[in-house]
């Protein structure tokens, strides 16, 4: 194996910095992986590659980036209990403590320990680079029948989704209304589809986004943002608005779309990160018995069914994937991400970069 690797820090101000280092020794209970594929979120773009922003967990301590990992072990730790060398992996993105509450629900992100949670590529390092360490106990099995592009997009991705769609319940009863049609927000379109969701309506601000959700087939109904986007959702759901919401965008007219565009019992979840939102509770929420779901990313055995689910509904998240990258334009990949005029990004290795 190569002594030294290249990998990718955001030093804040909207570049990306390459360096050289020595490629890492797993501990115990620790994996090497040769990095697959490494997709780039919004959060990266939010807290991290413009200016760093973030506090607490989403506080960016000088590592290595990338929190989208999936790739192939070539070493392994003492003290594995169940993966192996030559296995292939997708990583959940947050190491917890393991012993406090959350963590014991499956619920890393959420871990209670200031010591001990670390968020990969946000307080430890992460998947920009040719290798990357991660904790076994960190790791899902990534079946052949999905791709090291698809299996990057799981966790934060469409693995955030997912938990939120199951909070609300998706059906064939359901219209679904979609705020927000980035990566977030196809995901939602995605699975939303494969869980029978009887019309899906997109809405987002850009008209690149639009295009990708009616090329894709994910959307049957797209509208470009604005302020008639309430009575747009009503019209194309006879009047009544959508069974079930899902707001990907933390924009607050957006958010505010979402819910008043939504029918009286009806359930919004919301998923983007930041902004704000104003609502008048009597009309908007109370007297419509309206109500709404914070999800914040997943845990790792709903992620683990995500994963089985992906393979029986023949679905590919890697299908969003609307370019790729090798670590050696890194800087490009995180410009094009920034810009929003895209899908999802992804910076690819080896065989996967040729992948489409």
């Amino acid at each position: 194996m190569q002594a030294t690797m290249q990998a990718a820090f955001l030093p804040g101000n909207s570049t990306v910095e390459l360096r050289t280092l020595e490629v890492p020794s797993p501990q115990h209970g620790e994996v090497l992986l040769r990095v697959k594929a490494s997709t780039i979120c919004g959060s990266d773009i939010r807290c991290i590659y413009h200016e760093h922003l973030g506090k607490g967990p989403e506080g960016y301590q000088g590592v290595i980036a990338g929190h989208e990992p999936c790739g192939q072990i070539v070493e392994a730790g003492p003290g594995c209990r169940r993966f192996r060398v030559g296995d292939r992996v997708i990583v959940y993105h947050i190491s917890g403590c393991g012993v406090c509450n959350d963590c014991r629900r499956g619920y890393m992100i959420s871990c209670s320990s200031e010591t001990y949670r670390r968020a990969y590529g946000w307080q430890r390092d992460g998947a920009m680079a040719e290798y990357m360490v991660a904790e076994e106990k960190d790791l899902i099995a990534l079946p052949d029948q999905l791709s090291y592009a698809d299996g990057a997009q799981v966790a934060c991705g469409f693995g955030t989704v997912y938990e939120g769609l199951e909070k609300i319940g998706i059906s064939g009863n359901d219209a679904v209304l979609i705020t927000g049609l980035g990566p977030v927000g196809l995901a939602a379109a995605a699975l939303s589809r494969k869980l029978g969701a009887q019309k899906i309506i997109g809405i987002d601000v850009l008209e690149e986004r639009l295009e990708l959700a009616r090329k894709l087939g994910l959307c049957d109904e797209t509208l470009a943002a604005g302020p008639d986007n309430v009575s747009e959702v009503k019209a194309l759901t006879g009047g009544f608005g959508a069974e079930r919401a899902v707001e990907c965008s933390a924009n607050a007219a957006a958010r505010a779309t979402a819910v008043r565009a939504t029918r009286k019992w009806g359930k919004i979840v919301l998923i983007g990160e930041g902004g704000s939102l104003q609502l008048n509770p009597s009309p908007d929420l109370i007297h419509d018995q309206k109500t709404i779901y914070g999800s914040w990313v997943t845990s790792i055995w709903l992620m683990e069914e995500l994963v089985e689910r992906l393979v029986r509904w023949n679905l590919h998240p890697a299908d969003i994937i609307t370019h790729r990258f090798t670590l050696s334009r890194v800087a490009d990949a995180y410009a094009l991400m920034a810009s929003g005029k895209c899908g999802k990004v992804a910076v690819c290795f080896d065989d996967e970069l040729q992948a489409r």
